[in-house]
């Protein structure tokens, strides 16, 4: 789907302009995209199958949930629609926390220019995944993997990409802060 996005400076402050999701990826222009990583009390992490249509990684297993923030739309509020969109999930603005953001530039052999400020959230999945209804537009399947596959990106095929091993430990190192703190 081609939506309007806010332009950013490379520093990640607002331009004041607007252009369609397309256009930005065309040109290179930076703008923002929420992740969240949906992790269990148990040391599980939520990974959705990218859907095969999809122009960037399709098949690929990847980040719960992730997207582009809509114009004007602020960070939680993108979050928490991208969330119930993709999986059907609701939660609410105390459910997410907001561990960084990571600005991710990549040149894809399609053309997509990906110049991007990562917004990275964390949350506990407090229910069952056959309760989650996913979006088949753009993800295939979900599934719960153990936590320590964050870790272990390079000895994988097709689930995370080892180019991005330094993100996912970081996102390791904040989920398992957060479940012993929880404790």
């Amino acid at each position: 789907m081609d939506e309007l996005i806010d332009i950013l400076t490379p520093e990640g402050k607002p331009t004041g302009k607007t252009a369609l999701k397309s256009e930005a990826h065309q040109n290179g222009w930076f703008h923002a995209t929420v992740h969240i990583w949906l992790f269990t009390s148990d040391e599980k992490i939520l990974l959705q199958k990218r859907a095969l249509t999809k122009k960037v990684f399709p098949g690929l297993w990847d980040i719960s949930v992730a997207g582009h923030v809509g114009a004007g739309e602020d960070l939680l509020t993108s979050a928490k629609r991208e969330v119930l969109e993709e999986i059907g999930l609701l939660l609410t603005e105390k459910d997410l926390i907001k561990i960084g953001t990571r600005i991710h530039q990549v040149s894809h052999p399609n053309g997509i220019i990906d110049n991007e400020h990562h917004h990275v959230f964390i949350a506990e999945l407090k229910v069952s995944l056959s309760t989650l209804k996913i979006q088949e537009e753009e993800v295939d399947a979900i599934q719960l993997f153990d936590l320590s596959v964050l870790k272990n990106t390079k000895n994988l095929e097709n689930v995370l990409l080892p180019r991005f091993h330094d993100y996912y430990c970081s996102v390791y190192n904040q989920i398992i802060k957060n479940i012993q703190n929880s404790d």
